[in-house]
């Protein structure tokens, strides 16, 4: 896959998976957005390892759940790079509830998480479509959950999060379709920092033996 001078958004890519996607595409030739909204400094090495492998990198702080903030990154990298050909919508919002636990959520929860992994998801879709139409093609891909389809997860909340981002993911690619390609992936566990911090040290490794 020959990524050359194309232009990717990837938000939530200071840490984590979105790091790894970024610095995947930078190594294929693409310049990538690096998105965050607290993670300066994650998010500053982000782009430099992307930049170590010849191509550039735009740091842009956004909350996807804003609709402005998604308007004015894909303007961003319009005003840099003068295109968009991707997006990958890698930011998500979780919280730690036990599934049995029902008063472990508050409807806010529920409103906070859909927000940022849903509503997000659709508002970045909106803000990039015109440049991609302008190009004649482009991609856009989700990353959705097991927790999706299998209904485990973090929480009730999330699982019905990404659920609904499944859904979504084909009512875009229906809406948006033969231009832009729209696709979900749906990973499992993963080591990351937001699972380390979450359960704690003992309970984290016990976690990933079991998994």
């Amino acid at each position: 896959m020959n990524l050359e001078g194309a232009v990717v958004i990837v938000t939530g890519s200071a840490t984590g998976l979105g790091a790894a996607v970024a610095q995947r595409l930078a190594s294929k030739g693409a310049n990538v957005v690096i998105n965050y909204t607290k993670s300066q400094a994650e998010a500053e090495a982000s782009a430099a390892a992307c930049e170590k492998l010849g191509t550039e990198a735009l740091l842009c702080r956004a909350n996807v759940a804003d609709d402005a903030d998604c308007r004015r990154m894909a303007e961003a990298a319009v005003e840099k790079w003068g295109r968009v050909d991707g997006l990958v919508n890698n930011a998500a919002l979780a919280k730690i509830a036990p599934h049995a636990d029902l008063e472990a959520l508050t409807g806010q929860d529920f409103l906070d998480i859909f927000a940022v992994n849903v509503v997000g998801p659709y508002q970045m879709v909106r803000a990039v479509a015109p440049h991609m139409k302008k190009l004649g093609k482009g991609a856009v891909v989700n990353v959705s959950s097991l927790s999706g389809m299998s209904g485990s997860g973090s929480s009730i909340a999330y699982a019905a999060s990404k659920a609904a981002l499944n859904t979504m993911t084909l009512s875009l690619a229906r809406a948006l379709a033969p231009e832009i390609r729209v696709n979900a992936v749906c990973p499992g566990v993963m080591q990351t920092r937001w699972w380390r911090e979450g359960l704690g040290e003992e309970r984290y490794t016990e976690f990933i033996d079991r998994y």
